[in-house]
């Protein structure tokens, strides 16, 4: 497999990480297992409780209970993304000893800058987004580190900072341990607070952990690949 992240894509993240927001190049834009055809079969083989999808057609802010489904099975979401207005994730690709490979390898990469920083890398774990133009992704927090790798179209994630109550109450991340849901209530006077980070193929924007963010697809299929993990 080819270098991912070259040695200047490194040296960045290893001068940023792991509380600073940064974009580093990668890649990886072109994978046999990430074509759409490939990411359809893995949606399709992977367990119900690791897909998600739904319509795309969403305010920042929605109750997860009231998000509408669109319809279709995964494939169908995934085949015809272009037209179908929804939102995926297919969750801990790794479950596939095929993607298990492709996660470490990305990982193995940053490892030592990481391991450096925040002690051993643990629970490494993949999910891939593929979004309809202009579909968006509700304000919520991911409990990791995050890298996420933009394969395909472009997206604009708003993303606010970690670890501030004003954006993500104490409560909600506790609640989040206990069984609560990701996703955050949003007020439009948050969005001051936001900074917007574009990406298009052959970017990848490194998220710290607890960091609010929402996302809005461009104008075309989006495909991405988050690479996470915790640490000590």
């Amino acid at each position: 497999m080819t270098v991912i992240f070259d040695s200047a894509a490194r040296q960045h993240f290893a001068e940023h990480y792991p509380e600073v927001p940064h974009i580093l190049a990668h890649n990886l834009r072109e994978h046999l297992l990430l074509t759409i055809d490939a990411l359809a079969a893995l949606g399709e083989a992977l367990p119900a409780a690791s897909v998600e999808y739904n319509k795309g057609d969403l305010p920042v802010g929605i109750d997860p209970d009231k998000v509408p489904m669109n319809g279709l099975s995964i494939e169908e979401t995934i085949r015809t993304a272009e037209k179908n207005g929804s939102w995926a994730v297919l969750k801990n690709i790794e479950q596939m000893p095929a993607y298990a490979g492709l996660l470490n390898c990305l990982l193995a990469e940053l490892k030592p800058h990481i391991e450096e920083k925040t002690g051993r890398m643990l629970k490494p774990q993949g999910f891939i987004f593929v979004s309809s133009p202009d579909a968006v992704t509700p304000y919520h927090f991911d409990p990791e580190h995050n890298i996420l790798l933009q394969l395909r179209g472009t997206k604009v994630m708003t993303q606010f900072p970690a670890g501030d109550a004003a954006y993500a109450p104490d409560e909600t991340h506790e609640g989040y341990h206990t069984g609560g849901h990701r996703n955050l209530v949003w007020r439009t006077e948050l969005a001051a607070g936001g900074k917007e980070w574009p990406l298009q193929a052959g970017d990848a924007l490194f998220v710290p952990v607890m960091a609010p963010h929402f996302v809005r697809n461009g104008p075309e299929v989006s495909v991405s690949l988050s690479i996470t993990w915790r640490s000590d």
